[in-house]
């Protein structure tokens, strides 16, 4: 009776796609968040957030991963130190009662072996709504200087901030903001 079942579970084992995920840890160095917004209609701000942190599983040959992301707030950089403190403050990013934006997502569009874009969840200012994002020039290799294993790619997406509640100065400064990220991450062993 116990070789039948043994061989019945052998069976349905190899009959189980193979997920031969690999895990992958963003470079803090190398991923910072920037955005742009047009401002009164005259120019583009931009700012970027010096503290982001993340991580990926990714399995090329199934066409399949998970991505989560987090952003520290309080590492808001407009360029200047009234600038900053301005965006920072209640109404705009409102750095002292939201500490983090996220984004998460286990639904990952591929081409071929390419990360071509992501559908998941961002929080911002505690609400979460959907967000896609795309992903251009990915590819994954052995780093040339430290010949570490890593994929990497820039991430770009476009929200309305009256999305997530932050409708302060909407229509003079855009409801219309950009997103970029560059990411490079290194398989962890």
């Amino acid at each position: 009776m116990m070789k039948p079942l043994l061989a019945c579970i052998g069976l349905v084992a190899l009959t189980l796609p193979a997920w031969a995920a690999d895990t992958y840890t963003f470079d803090p160095e190398y991923t910072a968040a920037s955005f742009e917004v047009d401002h009164l209609g005259f120019t583009t701000q931009r700012g970027r957030f010096n503290k982001a942190q993340g991580h990926a599983v990714l399995d090329l040959a199934a066409h399949q991963g998970a991505v989560e992301f987090s952003i520290e707030t309080n590492s808001l950089d407009m360029g200047s130190k009234a600038w900053t403190v301005h965006v920072s403050s209640a109404g705009l990013f409102d750095v002292e009662h939201f500490p983090s934006i996220t984004f998460k997502s286990d639904n990952l569009q591929f081409d071929g072996n390419k990360v071509v874009g992501a559908d998941g969840q961002l929080t911002l200012l505690g609400i979460s709504k959907p967000l896609h994002v795309v992903v251009q020039d990915f590819s994954c290799g052995i780093h040339p200087l430290n010949k570490k294993a890593l994929c990497a790619g820039n991430i770009s997406a476009t929200l309305k901030r009256s999305d997530y509640g932050m409708v302060k100065y909407i229509p003079t400064v855009s409801d219309e903001i950009k997103i970029h990220v560059p990411v490079e991450a290194y398989r962890d062993k």
